[in-house]
């Protein structure tokens, strides 16, 4: 099963930068967007042969998720608990016989790290909630942390900017310890690959990147990891899109 996942940095925008060629290309069974930035019926999103769903945030031209699939889930929730971060659209849930598909889009702790104690609210919150769901579970998405020194470039001058700080950090690590994989990292435990770069200075041109979005699975999907990969040449948003493959 292909999985793709891209946060587009605006739907609309991305789409006339080529968005829809490379999802053509790709044909995924399940292809999930964060930060869509769009409502429903700003522009027609439909695609042949899939199905979507979306959480827009209530502020427009702000956050959002979306998933296409091609087969139909049991079921669709959206938000943590009793619909928790629905204002902003962060969580997609999709149920399917064997497992539940996640698309998040975690909140950014923002310049001065204004906005940290809300995400690490979020990530509590966020561990509560997968502790309802009892079946394994793939999350994918823009996760606004590099876990580790390999995934960020400059690691000792980002310590306390939004996305490095060790709060952040120690949340991922605890959200691992619940019981999920790092797939890409699982995988490619050495690489140095990038998921984000800033539009500023020309940061993607000398590499200069950040690994932030990323593909969990339950620990027990651990022998049905195929491949993960990161897109980073194709071009359409400040962030590259992400890939499982996955057997199940």
């Amino acid at each position: 099963m292909k999985l793709i996942s891209w946060n587009v940095n605006g739907i609309r925008a991305c789409i006339d930068k080529g968005f829809l060629d490379f999802f053509n290309q790709e044909q995924p069974d399940i292809f999930a967007i964060q930060e869509t930035k769009m409502q429903e019926g700003q522009k027609d999103i439909f695609i042949d042969g899939y199905t979507y769903y979306m959480n827009s945030a209530i502020k427009k031209g702000y956050s959002g998720t979306l998933i296409y699939v091609k087969e139909k889930p049991l079921s669709v929730n959206y938000g943590l608990i009793d619909g928790k971060y629905n204002d902003e659209g962060r969580v997609i849930t999709l149920e399917y016989p064997d497992y539940y598909f996640i698309t998040m889009y975690t909140p950014n702790s923002q310049n001065e790290l204004k906005r940290l104690p809300y995400r690490l609210e979020y990530e509590e919150d966020l561990k509560a909630y997968l502790k309802t769901l009892n079946k394994p579970v793939i999350i994918c998405g823009d996760l606004n942390v590099a876990h580790q020194e390999i995934d960020i470039k400059n690691p000792k001058g980002n310590e306390r900017n939004a996305g490095f700080t060790i709060e952040e950090r120690n949340a991922f690590s605890s959200l691992l310890n619940q019981g999920y994989i790092d797939t890409f990292r699982f995988l490619h435990p050495n690489d140095v690959k990038y998921s984000w770069w800033s539009y500023r200075m020309r940061a993607r041109e000398k590499g200069i990147g950040w690994r932030i979005d990323y593909f969990l699975v339950s620990n027990e999907l651990k022998d049905k990891i195929i491949n993960a990969d990161i897109y980073d040449k194709v071009l359409g948003s400040d962030h590259a899109p992400i890939l499982l493959d996955i057997s199940i």
